[in-house]
């Protein structure tokens, strides 16, 4: 088979595209012939040699695939040869075929194509684990998204709107706001400033003004430590802030004082480190809740492009452009 190998870490011009040797799959696993895989932030980073796969996973990059079934494990039941899945993976997905837990496969949703369903594993698994297994948030509050146009943000508005929460979200153009409003986003706010001013520091208030003074329940962060004291400062009473990215820092002071007075609470989680029984159970959770939203329409895909797989550094420039609403796809 072929994959897309990072021979040294470094910028998109590292990605080569080369034979590998096709992988057999575990008892417990099944071989996908790869019709899409997903890009993400996380694969950037692995490509910069900050990121690297956990034990077991395949050396190149690739977090969400869809495709069709090849080959089954002796001990797989209720999944067969020439479905058609969508799958969560450990790493590896930037190839032509992948080996998969059984337990982190999905069927194609109805009235969605087999590529684009690759838009949606890693996703919507970060967004259910995050707003609803790590924050619990509950209808009639309100969820502010950081980067609401990402893959991430998407279907984080979405889904957040199908539970019956308001949301705001930060994106770095009015039109990229104005593309989360159709995706059902109460409104937003752009974090690119044109006069020197600090958006961080605007923040709150920008909150406050549009929660009657309330402050956001919940805030999904992306940016990391650059964010951090703005974020705490932006949550009511009793709020939840969910750190899932880094992409501004990873240090930062913490006000101790004001998450007491406020009864706040950090949480920061990864997903593709975590053990395949959490995870599996995280597959389970979203085949039961989110992909009845996808099948009657209250949660669809943002696919901003789709690129040949060979050419993965032209969708990795395309990430770090800052340009993409929604996903880039790699398509073998």
């Amino acid at each position: 088979m072929r994959a897309v190998m990072i021979d040294e870490f470094g910028g998109p011009e590292v990605l080569t595209w080369r034979e590998v040797p096709t992988p057999v799959p575990a008892a417990d696993e099944v071989l996908v012939r790869v019709a899409a895989a997903g890009v993400n932030r996380a694969d950037l980073l692995q490509r910069q040699g900050h990121y690297p796969p956990p034990a077991g996973a395949p050396d190149w990059p690739g977090l969400e695939v869809s495709g069709v079934v090849e080959a089954i494990g002796d001990q797989v039941a209720g999944w067969q040869v020439g479905q058609r899945v969508a799958a969560l993976v450990d790493g590896g997905g930037y190839a032509t075929h992948v080996t998969v837990p059984a337990t982190q496969l999905f069927t194609v949703p109805a009235g969605m194509t087999l590529v684009e369903a690759a838009s949606l594993p890693e996703a919507v698994c970060t967004v259910w684990s995050n707003l609803v297994s790590t924050a619990h948030l509950e209808a009639g509050e309100t969820l502010l998204v950081h980067g609401g146009a990402g893959g991430v943000g998407t279907i984080a508005v979405q889904v957040a709107v199908a539970l019956g929460a308001r949301v705001l979200v930060t994106a770095g153009s009015q039109d990229r706001v104005d593309a989360c409003v159709a995706l059902g986003a109460a409104g937003g706010f752009v974090y690119r400033t044109t006069d020197g001013s600090s958006f961080a520091d605007a923040l709150p208030d920008l909150v406050r003004e549009h929660t009657d003074g309330r402050g956001a329940d919940v805030v999904l962060d992306v940016v990391g430590a650059a964010y951090l004291d703005a974020n705490l400062r932006s949550l009511a009473i009793g709020g939840r802030l969910v750190v899932i990215g880094m992409q501004q820092g990873s240090r930062a002071e913490l006000d101790l004082g004001r998450l007491l007075t406020s009864r706040a609470s950090v949480s920061g989680t990864t997903l593709r480190a975590r053990p395949r029984s959490e995870k599996a159970s995280i597959v389970e959770a979203v085949r039961e809740h989110v992909w009845p939203m996808l099948e009657d329409g209250r949660v669809r895909t943002v696919v901003h492009a789709e690129v040949p797989m060979q050419e993965a550094s032209r969708a990795h420039e395309l990430m770090d452009s800052g340009a993409v609403l929604g996903k880039v796809l790699l398509v073998p």
